[in-house]
């Protein structure tokens, strides 16, 4: 089994701080799979799901989005299961629906998502 627990999302004023967490667990994710990347995307209402960063094992190598540099910062523990999302200096436009993904092994993990809403 497979299993991606987000958390953290919630209702904040613009320029507040958020941190999301994700969780995988079940057989298929180990902590000695080092090909196992994880990342977040988001989706807005009437928008595509665009990716927003990623980390690799090793928790050094991170990409970001252009909208969300310098802002956001993805971290990934020793126990490579668990994705932090720390966003700061929210804007309205960051609001949206946040999914954790694991990449691993070629298939693609996706959780239930988390909600973000930003207000002016």
């Amino acid at each position: 089994q497979a299993q991606l627990v987000e958390s953290g999302g919630g209702s904040v004023q613009a320029g507040d701080s958020l941190r999301l967490s994700c969780v995988a667990s079940g057989r298929t994710f180990s902590t000695f799979d080092y090909d196992m990347d994880m990342g977040w995307y988001r989706q807005a209402p009437g928008k595509e799901r665009e990716f927003v960063a990623r980390i690799d094992w090793s928790g050094v190598n991170t990409s970001y989005a252009e909208a969300v540099k310098g802002r956001f910062t993805i971290t990934r523990p020793n126990t490579k299961l668990t994705t932090y999302l720390r966003m700061n200096s929210l804007k309205t436009k960051d609001a949206a629906m946040y999914y954790c993904k694991v990449q691993i092994r070629g298939m693609d993990y996706w959780g239930q998502g988390t909600q973000v809403t930003v207000s002016s």
